[in-house]
């Protein structure tokens, strides 16, 4: 990196990926300013907040906040080029960037682990920063998700930075910009409809390991994903034969147990998919020289990712998880670990955005209609509007009626109070999607509600 340090404005601040350079780049030493509309509408929201004690400055998002003393603007793709922001920046000639084209810049100055797939980016590009840290490789980090234990009244828990080489970044394929990155080495875990159809993702997934140096780490349980041309990949599994397959897996309600080439390993996390994330991490770790044994010392003790089966009340009777699983393919995975668990669930899910729904609303009924039990409910909120030009040409109600047609019971309210009135028709609650970080918060009023009666 540059040894000036750089004034640079984010526009999108509050955004995951955002907020993960953000902070990295103010504790790397650089003069940091930004502004986002979810900050102009709520001041105590949590990320402004940690982000104003780390001294970044925080602006309204109205064009004020950037002059001339700025080095680069760098905007959320969420950030439409008719804003105040963007053409204030553009008249004033200042540089502009995207996240993602900044973060293939800062990619290209460290030996970078890119965790790529679908699903499981967070978690696993999380995990793996926590383990590094943990066996004491001193990695920097910028991640989407919060990990638990990095999250301190300074960090929002998506970024660190360290005194080595090596950077692990959550390398999404959502706007297309992954192909420009050119990492040492690389993980793709999974392959599914998510941002783009199948067949456009894994074009990109094929660039990201032509791009990749070093090793490439591949899922060989993935049909989708063996079916695109990775030169000479290392593989994991858990079903399929692999150079790393976990045996004598044990899942256990909140904890899984297995073995990998004779060494015991015990992961606090729940589910398959939370077993392949794992797996993914000892395998790229194993390939750059680390004992298994040592890695099993220290895998026991990661808490997760916040957001990702998040336990707000768990007393017996009684329980409420929040996560943000919001693909089709995440939402399966997380209601197929819910079986273990209870023999019913109201399950609560908010759409997080009107162009998913249009795209994915097939696979959304499949994925409820599939997954949903005799037992379980469904409710359904309304889509997640962020803001911006979109179309609103599909609602929660074009989903809910054609899961119905499939002999579910499911209901949409449009009113979050209206579900908090009604808890007592339920024991167990599920409250999921992404974007919206009040859903945290609704889910934790729940919890509260519930185990006050």
């Amino acid at each position: 990196m540059t040894l000036r340090p750089l004034k640079i404005f984010f526009s999108g601040i509050g955004g995951s990926g955002v907020s993960a350079i953000a902070s990295f780049m103010a504790e790397k030493g650089h003069i940091i300013a930004g502004s986002d509309r979810a900050f102009d509408k709520n001041q105590d929201h949590p990320v402004y907040k940690t982000l104003k004690l780390r001294g970044v400055s925080i602006v309204p998002q109205d064009g004020g906040g950037i002059d001339n003393s700025f080095d680069l603007v760098v905007f959320s793709t969420a950030v439409e080029h008719d804003q105040p922001e963007f053409l204030k920046a553009k008249a004033l000639n200042i540089p502009i960037k995207t996240r993602p084209e900044y973060l293939a810049e800062i990619i290209s100055n460290f030996k970078t682990i890119a965790v790529a797939g679908t699903s499981g980016k967070s978690t696993t590009s999380g995990l793996l920063a926590f383990l590094m840290q943990s066996l004491g490789l001193n990695p920097n980090f910028i991640g989407g998700g919060r990990v638990k234990q990095f999250k301190t009244e300074t960090n929002p828990g998506n970024s660190i930075t360290g005194n080595s080489e090596f950077l692990i970044v959550e390398a999404c394929e959502s706007d297309g910009t992954i192909v420009n990155y050119k990492p040492k080495h690389s993980i793709i875990s999974n392959l599914e409809l998510d941002h783009h159809f199948v067949d456009k993702t894994a074009g990109m997934f094929e660039i990201l390991a032509k791009n990749t140096t070093g090793k490439v780490i591949v899922n060989a349980d993935d049909k989708n994903l063996m079916k695109i041309n990775i030169r000479n990949p290392i593989t994991f599994s858990i079903g399929s034969s692999s150079k790393y397959m976990a045996s004598d897996i044990i899942y256990k309600p909140l904890i899984t147990g297995f073995s990998l080439h004779g060494t015991k390993f015990s992961l606090a996390l729940p589910g398959e998919y939370n077993l392949y994330n794992a797996v993914s991490c000892i395998a790229i770790l194993s390939e750059i020289g680390i004992p298994l044994k040592d890695i099993s010392n220290v895998l026991r003790e990661f808490k997760g990712i916040e957001r990702r089966f998040d336990i707000h009340l768990n007393n017996g009777k009684k329980l409420v998880i929040d996560d943000y699983a919001h693909n089709p393919h995440k939402i399966s995975s997380l209601m197929q670990t819910m079986v273990n668990l209870r023999e019913n669930f109201c399950y609560i899910f908010q759409p997080h955005g009107f162009a998913p729904a249009r795209m994915m609303k097939a696979e959304y009924i499949d994925a409820f209609s599939k997954n949903l039990r005799d037992s379980d409910h469904l409710i359904l909120l309304p889509i997640y509007y962020a803001g911006g030009t979109t179309s609103k040409d599909i609602s929660s109600n074009d989903l809910a009626e054609e899961i119905r047609a499939n002999k579910k019971s499911v209901e949409v309210v449009e009113d979050r109070n209206i579900v908090l009135e009604r808890l007592a028709e339920w024991d167990n609650y599920v409250v999921f999607g992404a974007r919206d970080e009040t859903l945290s918060d609704f889910a934790g009023r729940i919890a509260e509600s519930l185990s006050n009666k």
